[in-house]
């Protein structure tokens, strides 16, 4: 607006010229905000902004006429409706909760050895392995090279072999996951048997590589896993590490069929169900099974193969023993490994034919 026009009537411009002097007076704090030649009319008596009452904070779903908002007021808006009030959202619902949802599986077996530090950085999904050698000479207290090391056939049974997977599953980090053997057993303490392929939960698992062994149980019931080959054709330990990478390692005892199931209900099969290093049990005089040439005299109590015996081409067709779970009779039950390809070996340790007495370790939850 033009103040200095003579088109306005005096009265204006006179109240107009004493609001200027007024700000200048009141607000020359202010009036380098404003700038020169800003005219700031006086505002005494104009209205504000309305300021709306104070509303009460709520939830969608409730009824309440002054709310409109459709909350329950006494629900936390972070949470899920379906869960307790008082109840941690991080937790799983079906979880004690005094218990913490990351602390490991207590172990309440100890063994002569201990792992010490371990591999780790294994995916969140990891949840099969084969147990490397390393790690049964350590729990074992084997010296490092020593052929006659390990457990043998004495697991200090069922729940003992559990601990082993245990044991080494919460070395890699991953101890709150509830690890079991792939086993067998006559007695599963009730007079009943246990079967190996029952007590591994439902599946899927991957491997220490983060690759897929099964979709399930379905998927461990043909000669290989339906997983990703790079690792069902040469199954990993906990590190990862292909078992083949030791040399002829591949028999890894589980007392069962190629169902999973039980093989035989004779105890001898399975060492006095996974207690005993006697020499004389498990032995037979027949083929133990797995097409060898000729019958090779190898024993009763079952073993699967961690990569199948024709994955170097130094067998003729037929002679594969592709299965994983169950493809022939190891040599007996004392401690001991063999890690040359020389047949069906020589000896009574559960590793003669071709291993070192390892265990499939599988998380069940």
């Amino acid at each position: 607006m033009d103040v200095h026009s003579n088109n306005l009537p005096i009265a204006i411009v006179a109240a107009l010229l004493t609001a200027m002097a007024g700000c200048s007076s009141e607000d020359s704090g202010d009036s380098g905000d404003l700038g020169q030649g800003v005219v700031v009319l006086p505002t005494a008596g104009m209205p504000g902004p309305a300021t709306p009452p104070p509303m009460e904070p709520t939830m969608p779903g409730t009824d309440d006429a002054n709310t409109g908002m459709g909350m329950e007021p006494a629900m936390d808006p972070g949470t899920d409706p379906g869960m307790d009030p008082g109840m941690d959202p991080g937790m799983d619902p079906g979880m004690d909760p005094g218990m913490d949802p990351g602390a490991d599986v207590p172990i309440d077996i100890t063994f002569p050895g201990e792992l010490g530090e371990w591999c780790t950085g294994q995916p969140d999904d990891f949840s099969f392995f084969v147990t490397s050698m390393d790690a049964i000479w350590a729990l074992s207290a084997s010296a490092p090279g020593d052929m006659s090391g390990g457990f043998g056939g004495d697991f200090g049974g069922l729940a003992g072999a559990d601990a082993i997977c245990q044991t080494i599953g919460q070395a890699t980090g991953h101890g709150s996951k509830t690890w079991r053997a792939f086993l067998s057993v006559t007695d599963d303490g009730t007079g009943n048997p246990a079967h190996a392929i029952e007590r591994i939960g439902e599946g899927p698992w991957f491997d220490a590589n983060g690759r897929q062994v099964a979709t399930g149980i379905s998927g461990l019931l043909a000669d290989r896993p339906d997983g990703d080959p790079q690792s069902t054709q040469d199954l990993p330990d906990e590190c990862g590490i292909p078992i083949s990478a030791l040399g002829d390692a591949h028999d890894v005892p589980t007392g069962s069929d190629k169902m999973g199931r039980l093989n035989s209900t004779d105890p001898s099969s399975t060492c006095n169900d996974w207690t005993s290093t006697d020499a004389t049990l498990g032995q037979s005089t027949g083929d133990g099974g797995g097409g060898f040439p000729g019958g090779l005299g190898l024993g009763t109590v079952m073993c699967g193969h961690s990569f199948p015996r024709d994955l170097g081409g130094n067998f003729p067709s037929g002679f594969g023993g592709a299965n994983w779970m169950s493809d022939h009779g190891l040599r007996g039950c004392t401690k001991g490994a063999n890690l040359i390809q020389n047949g069906a070996g020589m000896g009574t340790c559960i590793g003669c034919s071709g291993g070192y007495g390892a265990l499939y370790c599988f998380a069940a939850d």
